[in-house]
């Protein structure tokens, strides 16, 4: 009879530790990002203690101001959100693949137009560093002080515009959804998204992905070869701000799924090639290179950075 109840108690603790290593295991696979859409990574891209992301102060006025604007990967939103504040833009979308970094997105959103609020009462000029989201993701975002308000080239006149009516975010699978008919931008930006997209569907996913980028962009006088109407009043097209990870990134993340393993296995384009892939298979007309201008990124964090012109 007692060694029947031993028996019992010995399946029972094999059935709870059996359990237990099935949710350790279950939590460790929640904790895989395969398209790099980290929960908290503007908050070890950044650090604690930056107040703007540095690649922000190398970004032209031009690009962005009155302009129509994407963000492909826009994770939490927070350069997409700095920008439309910093630049003035007409409108500026961001995408993100995990629709908990959009909702994560609109958080960041939500929170500085409270702040912006706040900042309106006498004595009052909060600022929002380092919060947790809904997600508990910890990302960084300036609010609005008075003296910011002050000093910045009008911030899109931050006192009176509602960022509300300029930013928006959507949960999208960029390479594989459908162009929006009839819609172009002014500026696209692809900031630390080519190697995911580059490892989730290989080479043809990226040629998808700059090809998508092409035709969403404004097209340039010489592009449309008749008399403008109002919609296109530019002579140039529209630009792409590219930021690619170096090879030597890839290596660290491949591992992520079968899916990046195999792809990393048969990519051919390495990003070295992407300059001339966007320039002569493409069809973008120039290139300028701005990377030795920003300074102040963390270690890991100083890649390239190309503005492609339509």
């Amino acid at each position: 009879m007692a060694a029947s109840e031993n028996e019992k108690e010995k399946k029972i603790e094999q059935h709870d530790h059996h359990q237990d290593e099935q949710q350790h295991r279950n939590k460790k696979r929640k904790q895989v990002f395969p398209y790099g859409n980290y929960r908290a990574y503007y908050g070890y891209r950044l650090g604690q203690d930056t107040e703007e992301d540095p690649r922000l102060k190398v970004f032209k006025k031009e690009w962005f101001e009155g302009k129509d604007c994407l963000d492909i990967g826009c994770n939490a939103g927070i350069i997409t959100i700095q920008i439309a504040k910093k630049f003035c833009c007409r409108s500026i979308l961001g995408v993100d693949i995990d629709p908990d970094r959009v909702q994560d997105a609109y958080w960041h959103l939500q929170k500085l137009m409270r702040m912006k609020k706040a900042t309106k009462r006498p004595g009052n000029a909060p600022k929002l560093e380092v919060g947790e989201s809904a997600n508990g993701s910890d990302c960084s975002i300036e609010g609005s002080s008075n003296e910011e308000t002050k000093d910045s080239p009008r911030n899109c006149s931050s006192e009176e515009t509602d960022l509300f009516d300029i930013v928006s975010f959507r949960n999208e699978d960029f390479v594989n959804s459908r162009d929006p008919p009839n819609k172009h931008y002014d500026t696209i930006l692809c900031l630390s998204v080519t190697k995911w997209i580059h490892l989730n569907w290989g080479d043809d996913g990226l040629l998808t992905l700059f090809s998508k980028i092409w035709r969403l962009l404004r097209p340039s006088h010489a592009d449309l070869g008749k008399k403008l109407s109002n919609s296109f009043p530019s002579e140039q097209g529209g630009i792409l701000v590219l930021e690619p990870q170096p090879w030597k990134s890839y290596d660290k993340n491949h591992k992520v799924s079968e899916t990046t393993r195999t792809n990393y296995q048969n990519i051919i384009f390495h990003p070295q090639l992407f300059q001339d892939i966007l320039l002569d298979k493409i069809g973008f007309r120039t290139v300028e290179d701005i990377t030795s201008s920003v300074s102040g990124s963390k270690s890991g964090f100083n890649r390239p950075i190309l503005v492609f012109q339509k």
